[in-house]
């Protein structure tokens, strides 16, 4: 599918939400890729030649080969997404080509999304629900599905940005005893919210609830380790919406499995879509979802929208509303 216009956009998925594409469609003529699922490295490598700009999302890897596909003429990456891991940044500056992501929009949506989803896991909603269709609730019982709650609890965040503290101002309305948070620089806000910066080993000892939300970088690849995860209390439930590569996949699985921690509630996962066959839907005490932490309509409309004028204002010479410096 493509339009007419000034500027050469290619767009990696065809589900795009229309704001952003309406938007781009008045300057531009775009390039979609047909179908609403990633495209094929062949695909995007012989459909992005000559492009002006790319509107893409984080399951298009934008590296070298990518960027020699485009040529000479791309000047902006925007992504429909916070992070920006998928993207060569270093390669895109040297070339001088800018990069557009979408910070803010998403906050609200992904800090909801993480209160659901430790809900979900420490109440065992999943568990439950399966009993519930399956026969495996015969009578009321005063110690089948229960979990551990919220209040009086130590909740710890790891990453301490607009999400994790949006995460700590919901989590607080729960009665939280303390909330404790690691980040490399200490932030202002946590005063206001009553948050504790702490040393990630003291968060991982101290913590009943454990919540990673920093971003995927050198420093935090593979952060919750075999040796995180011993620290951690046996009875505490770790919970990510960040990106899956913070986690040690393998050493999560054992320490559900001996019980080193009592349970894993996970917004994304490596490699993501997760196999069938993979152990983490095997476990009782594992939750997993669809890497949705910012799919509510209203998000994911505001994040086109942005992806569309961060392209915009690059192609046009002007500030862009988020461009990654």
């Amino acid at each position: 599918m493509s339009s007419t216009g000034k500027y050469q956009v290619y767009v990696t998925r065809s589900d795009m939400p229309h704001g952003g594409i309406e938007l781009l469609k008045k300057q531009c003529k775009l390039i979609l890729w047909n179908q609403p699922s990633p495209v094929p490295r062949s695909e995007f490598l012989k459909s992005v030649v000559g492009a002006n700009g790319i509107f893409c999302s984080l399951t298009d890897k934008i590296d070298k080969e990518v960027l020699d596909a485009a040529g000479p003429n791309l000047k902006v990456v925007a992504t429909i997404s916070v992070g920006y891991d998928h993207i060569d940044v270093q390669e895109c500056r040297e070339r001088g080509i800018r990069i557009g992501y979408t910070p803010d929009v998403l906050t609200d949506a992904t800090a909801e999304l993480t209160l659901a989803l430790l809900l979900s896991t420490s109440r065992r909603l999943p568990e439950a629900q399966h009993e519930a269709k399956t026969g495996g609730w015969v009578s009321w019982a005063p110690t089948w599905m229960t979990g551990p709650g919220l209040a009086g609890s130590t909740v710890g965040i790891v990453g301490f940005g607009r999400i994790g503290q949006a995460v700590a101002r919901r989590v607080k309305s729960f009665n939280t005893k303390t909330i404790l948070y690691y980040n490399r620089s200490e932030k202002p806000e946590a005063k206001e919210i009553g948050a504790v910066k702490v040393t990630f080993d003291e968060l991982l000892m101290q913590s009943d609830f454990v919540i990673c939300c920093c971003a995927l970088v050198p420093e935090t690849k593979e952060l919750f380790n075999k040796t995180a995860f011993e620290k951690m209390k046996r009875t505490a439930i770790f919970i990510n919406t960040s990106r899956g590569g913070t986690v040690d996949q393998n050493a999560l699985i054992e320490a559900l499995q001996k019980n080193t921690i009592r349970a894993a509630g996970l917004d994304v996962t490596t490699p993501e879509p997760l196999p069938l066959d993979s152990l983490l839907f095997k476990l009782k005490n594992c939750v997993v979802l669809p890497h949705i932490g910012s799919a509510s309509i209203e998000a994911r409309n505001t994040m086109s929208e942005l992806t569309a004028n961060n392209i915009l204002a690059a192609l046009n010479g002007s500030e862009m509303p988020a461009e990654l410096k």
